[in-house]
């Protein structure tokens, strides 16, 4: 895994080993940076569900000015940690290790706010769904913010999302993967 564009192009990344992670491939990250790209200059983002850190790091590459990464699992928060050490980004990073819902009500309460979430969680639960209900609820998202939830199932996502609170602005597709780029409604 590498990064693709930016600043930081050509940056070989390390991965969580295992047959539980499920790395962004790079065409599916290269056709949602360009979709992006002019909304990430000088950006607040938060990749709720790091992993590797990928996300994030590729956001910082091209134009982000702060990643707040958060990842549960201690495996993945070492990966980030030699990832963030290796792309020489730690002024303008920000790791949480807790699961997303401590880290959503401590943004909260720190009264931090978002341009882009990124939402990769594993694909089997329901959590794309309740922290993006959490992020509208507690208003971590700015005004023309954007949250970007990777799946394989957008028909489960979609259905369990109150559309008075959310707008679907996009939806594209990548194999079996989709992604799905949501406002706020206001």
């Amino acid at each position: 895994m590498r990064i693709i564009s930016g600043t930081l192009r050509g940056s070989k990344l390390f991965t969580l080993e295992g047959e539980n992670t499920r790395p962004t491939l790079d065409r599916v990250k290269e056709a949602l940076f360009s979709k992006i790209n002019y909304d990430l200059q000088e950006s607040i983002v938060l990749d709720l569900f790091s992993g590797s850190g990928a996300l994030a790091l590729e956001a910082l590459s091209r134009g982000a000015q702060k990643a707040y990464l958060c990842d549960s699992s201690r495996d993945a928060i070492k990966v980030i940690k030699q990832n963030i050490e290796k792309t020489k980004t730690k002024e303008k990073t920000i790791l949480l290790n807790c699961d997303y819902k401590k880290a959503l009500q401590n943004l909260k309460l720190e009264k931090i706010k978002f341009d882009i979430v990124f939402l990769d969680p594993p694909y089997k639960t329901n959590f794309a769904e309740e922290s993006t209900k959490i992020i509208i609820e507690e208003n971590i998202l700015n005004e023309d913010g954007l949250i970007i939830i990777e799946t394989d199932d957008k028909e489960k996502i979609i259905s369990n999302l109150n559309t008075e609170l959310i707008k679907i602005k996009d939806i594209k597709r990548y194999g079996r993967v989709y992604l799905l780029f949501l406002n706020q409604n206001r």
